[in-house]
């Protein structure tokens, strides 16, 4: 069963001036991308500057995510560290708070051999009843999971969903073709959301959302709708902006692009800056343009 279909929408994680996390504000947010129509919302992802939060700030963030939410949309909880221990911990925490499935990619000081990584998700897997999204994205994980890891992956019993993050398209159509379709794996490229979706993905996992929530949605109601002319006339017109976002790091980005949208979005927490003035200028334009 696909749990997360469509658009999977990923929050950033507000700072105040201190540079504390802003729950008030986070919610605020959060409630915007429901409002907005996504098919699911995913804190604590990249674009939620995980690696940068507490252990208390990332539970924070969990419940708040969860009780704003409440219900109306499956909620897809990051919960990655660099130890088993440490990704149990915050995996049971998601659990017990209502998530609906969690989410882990493999963060590593030492590259992890394939081995390694497959008793981590079967470790934390065991520990969980809820499903689990392993999440592939070698320029953040620093590791590259290669088809064949990702399907013995998948021989776990609850890890049943895959995030493609590489940005290899040929890596998509493997997944279908040596899956099945039965397979559900999500798009995280946000340059390849057209040809995902051509390639079988359940779903786009993307922080765009939180800026240009219609083009999303109505590119998604085109792919659904097979009219394809529709889908590349609204693909391309965000094409520019989905480039421009990932190019300049997606928290800063989505920050200074709700912020030219006149919506509160709070503070980066060091070492994130925010954008310089060209290219704050720059989104502005790409802003204007779709709009």
């Amino acid at each position: 069963m696909k749990i997360f279909e469509g658009i999977i929408a990923y929050p950033i994680t507000p700072f105040d001036q201190s540079e504390k996390v802003d729950i008030s504000l986070f919610q605020s947010l959060t409630e915007r991308l429901v409002q907005a129509g996504a098919g699911g919302i995913a804190p604590l992802g990249s674009t939620g500057v995980l690696p940068y939060l507490q252990d208390d700030e990332k539970e924070a963030v969990t419940l708040a995510a969860l009780q704003q939410v409440n219900g109306r949309v499956p909620v897809l909880v990051g919960v990655s560290h660099l130890t088993t221990e440490r990704t149990i911990h915050h995996a049971r925490f998601a659990e017990k708070a209502g998530a609906t499935a969690v989410m882990i990619i493999p963060m590593s000081y030492w590259k992890l051999t394939e081995e390694e990584i497959f008793r981590h998700y079967d470790r934390v897997a065991s520990q969980l009843s809820i499903p689990i999204m392993a999440y592939n994205n070698p320029a953040t994980g620093g590791i590259d999971m290669s088809p064949a890891l990702l399907k013995r992956l998948l021989e776990i019993p609850n890890v049943t969903m895959i995030k493609e993050s590489t940005g290899d398209i040929q890596r998509m159509h493997y997944l279908r073709k040596a899956l099945g379709e039965e397979v559900t794996f999500y798009n995280g490229s946000n340059p390849l959301a057209l040809a995902a979706f051509a390639a079988g993905a359940s779903g786009w996992c993307t922080a765009a959302f939180n800026l240009i929530p219609e083009l999303n949605n109505q590119l998604y109601a085109a792919i659904r709708k097979n009219d394809l002319a529709q889908a590349q006339a609204l693909f391309y017109r965000q094409f520019e902006l989905l480039q421009f976002i990932v190019a300049k790091g997606l928290p800063a980005a989505i920050q200074a692009g709700l912020k030219i949208q006149g919506i509160e979005s709070g503070y980066l927490r060091s070492p994130l800056q925010e954008l310089n003035p060209a290219d704050y200028q720059r989104l502005v334009q790409l802003l204007n343009a779709v709009n």
